[in-house]
């Protein structure tokens, strides 16, 4: 029988996030520092096989039947295609964050070695403000990674914009009509304590109210029965797809996330607000037994917290910005 990884509130944890490498090709405003990150060394970060090995304990023995790479930006990490070969034999639903640039060169490849779905970073639809969020002129090759994401067959193909007052609050419609039109899922973010420069206060937080109220001015929405899924989601009356929030701030989901996260270098995280890391790596590169392996992952989720409590006075920010933990 498969164990289980369970928490000490009763959770039951079969989703795992791995963040392939903390390197980006954009630097967003609300995910590195102005001055740029000071980047990992190639020798810190998991090889595809280490990678792989604790991917095979955690679906092996406790169940977990849902893989995400991450980043930074998991396209430039070398011969990615390799790994998805590697996970998808483990037969999980695959998929992959990415801000979209580079997957008109290798979605192909990425579907032929088993990768299902893709979730694409998107905060703009203007271009100036595209290039003042990410300090890169890319919009047009992020558009083009959207095409060719659905040229290709990923299902579904999710939009991920993270929505903050007085950035870009006013593009929330112009996503919904994207979405319809192109037959895309938009999943929109509430703006998390993660940002790299730290400038985060509750005032930048468009809530999950404040953007379904815009969005229902405009379109007759359903509710959808809430899954462990960090979107709470609404599908259109007229059957033209749906959106979702993933409101973090305004209203926790923590008590049906069932997510798990090994950073790039090796460092294994209950919550993506933990506040302390397994360090797993050193156990891949010591010599350890998948049977310790595991009771350092059991350990861990056994440990997990009730919840972040963002807004409480108690509430403690990650040392971490999203880049390094993989979102």
């Amino acid at each position: 029988m498969t164990a289980q990884l369970i928490d000490g509130f009763g959770r039951v944890h079969r989703d795992l996030r791995i963040s392939v490498t903390d390197r980006c090709n954009f630097r967003c405003t609300y995910c590195m520092p102005e001055e740029g990150m000071q980047w990992q060394e190639r020798s810190n970060l998991l090889t595809f096989e280490e990678i792989e090995r604790v991917a095979k304990i955690m679906v092996e023995r406790y169940g977990v039947d849902g893989i995400r790479l991450t980043g930074g930006e998991p396209l430039v990490r070398a011969r990615l295609p390799l790994l998805v070969e590697k996970l998808a034999a483990l037969g999980v639903d695959l998929a992959m964050t990415t801000n979209g640039v580079s997957l008109p060169l290798v979605a192909a490849e990425l579907k032929a070695a088993g990768l299902t779905r893709v979730n694409i970073s998107l905060d703009s639809f203007r271009r100036d403000r595209f290039l003042e969020l990410t300090r890169r002129d890319d919009l047009d090759r992020v558009l083009a990674g959207v095409d060719a994401a659905l040229e290709v067959g990923f299902d579904p193909v999710k939009i991920n914009c993270v929505v903050m007052k007085g950035v870009n609050d006013d593009e929330v419609l112009d996503f919904a009509e994207y979405g319809r039109e192109k037959g895309v899922v938009v999943r929109f973010i509430e703006f998390m304590p993660l940002d790299a420069d730290e400038i985060w206060n509750n005032s930048l937080v468009l809530t999950q109210a404040e953007i379904l109220e815009t969005l229902q001015a405009e379109y007759d929405l359903e509710p959808i029965r809430r899954s462990s899924a960090p979107a709470t989601r609404w599908r259109y009356a007229d059957g033209k797809g749906e959106i979702g929030v993933v409101a973090t701030v305004s209203e926790s989901f923590c008590e049906t996330c069932d997510r798990t996260r090994i950073t790039a270098d090796g460092q294994f995280r209950s919550c993506l607000f933990a506040v302390e890391e397994t360090d797993i790596r050193a156990l891949l590169r010591n010599g350890s037994s998948n049977d310790v392996i595991a009771e350092a992952l059991e350990r861990t989720v056994a440990a997990k917290w009730a919840g972040h409590q963002i807004n409480q006075v108690h509430f403690i920010r990650p040392r971490r910005s999203m880049s390094e933990i993989g979102g």
